[in-house]
């Protein structure tokens, strides 16, 4: 190190400027003064202190979050959040508790009292809704019709309904099933006056937060609760993804569907309008999918684990 730097005095002079100025946060102008040396002759010798290691930076954060992957994540789909939580994936039901602890932490954070929150049902919003602490009387909008699985704690009315009542906010919910056996029943459903005045509410909503599937068995309850037709006529239009509903495909563009037209949530066109949309996907096997939606510029925060990170970056 000493060759590169120069003789011991040079070595001791550089390592004196770089503590006034990385530890003791002195300006280049003030260490110029002090040394009697030109503010360029300061650069060169802090440049000098970083290229030969006698200054290393090292971020670190010494808990759950890696830092590093979550400011990657963020900097490449230019998010406005991305959390990525260190944390075992062997255990389905585990890693859904330790994101929807950390979405709810996040949520905790950024909400003010202006914000209305909408909620599309996921497994992972509804861990998150579990470990949300009251927010400040937060409004909370049912963005997707219900939709449990068979033995299930609850449906997205539960998860609006448990977070409005903790928050004292009013809930916007509505009793309909996502799903239906014809786009008539939908449209006849969506002008229900429970249904209309919450949809109503979708210019309100400031912050939302959704769960992604793949088109896949096993991958997205969605997939998994429609008739096979469906399955096949969204595989054949080039589906990958579904964001609560929200279809995409793998370029992360919406893709028009019939079934869309017998759902009862949420547009593409309603979610882009939207100005911050939080995701919660787990298990790397939906990596296609979380790609699709960071590229589809409809989801602009993720919390997420260290190996779905990993995934979706080394693409």
């Amino acid at each position: 190190m000493a060759g590169e730097l120069g003789g011991p005095a040079q070595v001791v002079l550089t390592a004196s400027i770089a503590r006034r100025y990385y530890l003791d946060g002195r300006s280049k102008v003030e260490i110029a003064d002090e040394f009697g040396l030109s503010r360029f002759k300061v650069a060169r010798l802090l440049d000098s202190a970083r290229e030969s290691g006698l200054v290393r930076i090292e971020i670190r954060h010494e808990g759950e979050i890696d830092v590093d992957l979550s400011a990657r994540l963020k900097d490449r789909y230019g998010l406005q959040h991305a959390i990525v939580v260190d944390t075992p994936d062997d255990d389905a039901a585990s890693l859904r508790g330790h994101l929807g602890r950390a979405a709810a932490q996040l949520l905790v954070e950024v909400m003010t009292p202006q914000d209305v929150l909408g909620l599309a049902w996921a497994r992972a919003v509804s861990a998150m809704a579990r470990a949300l602490p009251p927010l400040p009387g937060t409004p909370v909008v049912q963005l997707t019709g219900a939709m449990s699985l068979p033995g299930g704690p609850d449906t997205s009315v539960d998860v609006v309904r448990e977070v409005a009542s903790a928050s004292g906010g009013a809930a916007h919910v509505f009793y309909a099933p996502f799903t239906v056996p014809d786009a008539a029943t939908a449209r006849a459903l969506r002008q229900q006056p429970e249904v209309a005045r919450a949809f109503a509410q979708l210019p309100a909503v400031t912050r939302a937060v959704a769960g992604v599937g793949q088109w896949a068995p096993g991958l997205s309850v969605l997939y998994d609760a429609v008739p096979e037709i469906d399955r096949a006529e969204l595989q054949r239009l080039g589906v990958c993804a579904d964001v609560s509903g929200v279809f995409l495909s793998i370029d992360g563009e919406p893709v028009a569907t019939d079934l869309s037209e017998r759902m009862i949530g949420i547009s593409a066109e309603e979610m882009r309008a939207i100005p911050e949309v939080i995701v919660i996907p787990y298990g790397t096997a939906k990596a296609l999918a979380v790609r699709a939606s960071l590229r589809s510029g409809l989801v602009d925060g993720i919390v997420t684990h260290t190996a779905m990170a990993h995934a979706v970056l080394e693409e």
